[in-house]
């Protein structure tokens, strides 16, 4: 295959940020997000400032860019540097945005990225606890604890995150613990997981990352597709403890409401619980209606006349086999956007 030049400003679809981290659909994401100069755009989920970068490369335009875990926030005090007076950091959760950029005097956008999930710097941490690969405390919390809060203050509460995973797995009633592992994890088995765990707890509290992964590997066979037995159970746990469908619901239900004219949302999910709830909104928010047939060829091709919003990918868009293949932990991922119309279509 020719290969082609760049063009100046456009960064490797295999791009690493200052401390190895790979953005995921990196060129997709430029692409359907489209910066130009002069405007301001938001980056909701910081993390190691990889999306951030390339829109600043992009054009010369301004970023805000939000993470709720202060750790990211420190390690983006060079990248504010390189870029003087166009980059913005704030400590919060994205579905805080507007809350967050009014305070900073920011009442409009014209553009919102969202890379959902939990980063690679916190999955390859043990001391985060997201990862059953090595052993560490089982925490699993995005953002630091507020030092005023106990430690099982619901994160869904304003000024969370302070209920860790070793809390949830050590109290919860073996049902709700069930169902959680079920509803959030698709776990099949989530019933003799949760079985496992409730009497693995009266022995001595589950505490650690590997305690856990080797209760949950004694009850489960290997997964014939090469995935460790415990990843939907931790998947699970750690949509619970940060509330990241709640997240996303919040994220998007005031993103919209901050776009100019033109402005658009592009969204990366990881799963298929968040891509529903991205999927669904965007259909909503762009006036699509199903048809009265799931038979019927128009699927959702009809659309309301106060349409407000332009659905930019009627289907996601999926990363490349290259990309998969440098980086597998883009399989999963699923990029969608919409654009805000200046008058209802």
């Amino acid at each position: 295959m020719t290969s082609r030049a760049k063009p100046q400003g456009t960064p490797s679809a295999n791009a690493r940020d200052g401390e190895g981290h790979i953005p995921v659909m990196l060129l997709e994401m430029l692409e359907t997000l489209n910066p130009r100069d002069g405007a301001v755009y938001l980056d909701g989920t910081f993390g190691g400032g990889g999306y951030t970068k390339a829109i600043l490369e992009r054009a010369q335009c301004e970023v805000w860019a939000i993470d709720r875990d202060e750790t990211a926030i420190e390690r983006g005090a060079s990248l504010v540097a390189e870029y003087p007076g166009r980059l913005h950091l704030l400590h919060g959760r994205f579905g805080e945005m507007l809350t967050l950029l009014t305070a900073a005097g920011v009442h409009a956008l014209d553009g919102i990225v969202l890379d959902i999930g939990v980063s690679s710097f916190q999955i390859d941490n043990p001391e985060r606890g997201f990862s059953f690969m090595g052993d560490g405390p089982l925490d699993m919390r995005m953002g630091r604890p507020q030092p005023d809060q106990g430690p099982d203050q619901d994160p869904d509460q304003e000024g969370g995150d302070n209920r860790t995973a070793a809390v949830m797995v050590n109290t919860l009633p073996e049902r709700e613990l069930a169902d959680l592992l079920f509803q959030l994890g698709e776990e099949r088995a989530s019933r003799r997981v949760a079985r496992a765990i409730v009497a693995a707890r009266t022995e001595a509290p589950i505490e650690t990352t590997g305690r856990l992964a080797s209760i949950i590997r004694a009850v489960l066979p290997p997964d014939k597709s090469g995935h460790h037995p415990a990843t939907r159970s931790f998947q699970a746990l750690r949509m619970s403890v940060n509330d990241e469908l709640g997240e996303i619901e919040r994220g998007l239900a005031v993103a919209v409401r901050l776009l100019n004219p033109g402005g658009r949302v592009v969204v990366v999910s990881f799963h298929s619980l968040e891509d529903r709830i991205v999927k669904r909104f965007m259909t909503e928010a762009s006036g699509r209606v199903p048809s009265p047939s799931r038979h019927d060829p128009r699927g959702l091709r009809q659309v309301a006349a106060s349409a407000r919003f332009r659905l930019l990918t009627p289907r996601a868009l999926r990363p490349g086999k290259a990309e998969i293949e440098a980086n597998p932990r883009a399989r999963s991922a699923r990029l969608r956007a919409i654009e805000f119309l200046a008058e209802a279509a």
